[in-house]
């Protein structure tokens, strides 16, 4: 097993959340602590990135 390095462990976790890479992630640990008991199942990773795409791209997206 190789050594751990919390600095860059930290580090890491850092970049991911500035990039949004952890989205699915947060949106997993959203979904179980608030909509778990309404029953269903959360989006899939493939899903949950459709739907953030729409969501960012659709719409006037411009100033003038």
């Amino acid at each position: 097993m190789p050594p751990r390095l919390p600095g860059l462990e930290r580090c890491w976790r850092w970049l991911r959340e500035a990039t949004g890479d952890d989205a699915y992630e947060r949106y997993l640990s959203h979904w179980h602590s608030r909509h778990a008991h309404e029953g269903g199942e959360p989006l899939s990773r493939k899903a949950f990135h459709e739907a953030e795409v729409q969501r960012r791209w659709s719409g006037v997206k411009r100033c003038c």
